[in-house]
C-alpha cells in the first residue's frame, strides 16, 4: 500500500469514527404496542419506528419524524430514510424514520401510524433529549403527501412545528395527482369530496407549518405543480415556506451523492433548519 493509499484509508476511518461518535446507537419501536386500529388487512404489515438520536451532549432537542416515499405500495427505506440520519444527527437533530403501513386504498391507516408517530417522539421527549415543540415531519413523494396531510390536518400532539418535503404528491384531482398515490390511498373509484380533502394545498391555514419544498424542474413522476401549487398556498396564507426547484434530477433522488445537486440541496436544507 503506498503512502496515498494509507492517507486515505486513515482519513476514511477517521471521517466513520467522527460520523459515528456524533450519534447513539439506534434502536427500533413497534408504533402499536396493543394492536392497531384501521386495520389493512396485511398481517405482515407491521408499523415502527426506528430512533436515531445524537449524542445527549450535542443534542439540539429538535426532531424530524421521516416518511418514505414509494407511491402509498412500497417504503424506499434507504435513500428515503434511514440514510439520513447521519444528516441530521451531525445537526444536533434526533431522526425518527417511520415505516408506515400501507394504505389499500383506507388512508386513515398510514395517517394514524404517522400520527402516533408524532405523539410517540413528544410522549419519549425528556427521555430522548427533545423539546416536544420542535418536532418536525419530513416526507419524499407518496410520504410527502402524508407528511403534508399531517401538517395541514392533525391536531395536538400530532401538529408537526416544521415540515419538510422533496418531491411531494400534494393533490389528489386526477389532473395534476400521482396515479398510484391516488389510487392506493384513497381508492381508484374516490368519491369527489375525498380527493378534494386530501388535496392538501387546498387545506392550507394561517395555522399550517413552515415548510422547506425541494423538487426538480424534470420531474415527470410527480408533477412539480404538486410542491409549486403548495407554495403558492403557504405563500397566500402567509406562512413562512422556501422552495427549491433544482433544473435537473428528476424524481427521487433522496440523499443520493449521484444527484447532480445533493450538495446544494444539503447546504440550503442545512441553512434553512438554521433559520429558525
Amino acid at each position: 500500500m503506498n503512502f496515498t493509499k494509507k492517507i486515505l484509508l486513515t482519513f476514511s476511518l477517521l471521517l466513520a469514527l467522527a460520523v459515528s461518535a456524533s450519534a447513539q446507537k439506534p434502536f427500533v419501536v413497534n408504533l402499536w404496542q396493543n394492536g392497531a386500529p384501521n386495520d389493512n388487512g396485511d398481517v405482515a404489515d407491521t408499523a415502527t419506528v426506528k430512533v436515531f438520536l445524537p449524542r445527549k451532549e450535542e443534542a439540539t432537542g429538535r426532531a424530524v419524524v421521516i416518511c418514505p416515499g414509494g407511491g402509498y405500495q412500497h417504503l424506499a427505506m434507504n435513500h428515503e430514510g434511514y440514510d439520513w440520519a447521519p444528516f441530521f444527527n451531525n445537526m444536533g437533530i434526533a431522526a425518527i424514520v417511520l415505516k408506515y403501513r400501507m394504505p389499500h386504498g383506507n388512508c386513515d391507516v398510514p395517517i394514524a401510524d404517522a400520527e402516533e408517530a408524532m405523539k410517540l417522539v413528544r410522549r419519549n421527549a425528556n427521555a430522548w433529549n427533545i423539546k416536544a415543540d420542535q418536532v418536525g415531519i419530513m416526507g419524499f413523494s407518496a410520504g410527502g403527501h402524508l407528511a403534508s396531510t399531517i401538517a395541514t390536518h392533525s391536531k395536538g400532539d400530532a401538529k408537526p412545528d416544521f415540515q419538510i418535503l422533496f418531491y411531494p404528491v400534494i393533490t389528489m384531482l386526477p389532473d395534476i395527482t400521482h396515479k398510484g398515490s391516488h389510487d392506493n390511498f384513497i381508492g381508484k373509484d374516490a368519491k369527489k369530496k375525498d380527493e378534494k380533502l386530501y388535496s392538501n394545498d387546498a387545506q392550507v391555514s394561517r395555522a399550517t407549518p413552515r415548510a422547506f419544498i425541494a423538487l426538480c424542474d424534470d420531474d415527470h413522476v410527480v408533477l412539480p405543480a404538486n410542491g409549486v401549487n403548495y407554495y403558492t398556498e403557504l405563500y397566500r396564507h402567509d406562512v413562512p415556506a422556501s422552495l427549491h426547484v433544482y433544473p435537473s434530477g428528476g424524481h427521487g433522488f433522496g440523499i443520493r451523492d449521484s444527484f447532480k445537486f445533493h450538495n446544494e440541496m444539503e447546504l440550503e436544507l442545512k441553512a434553512w433548519l438554521r433559520s429558525f
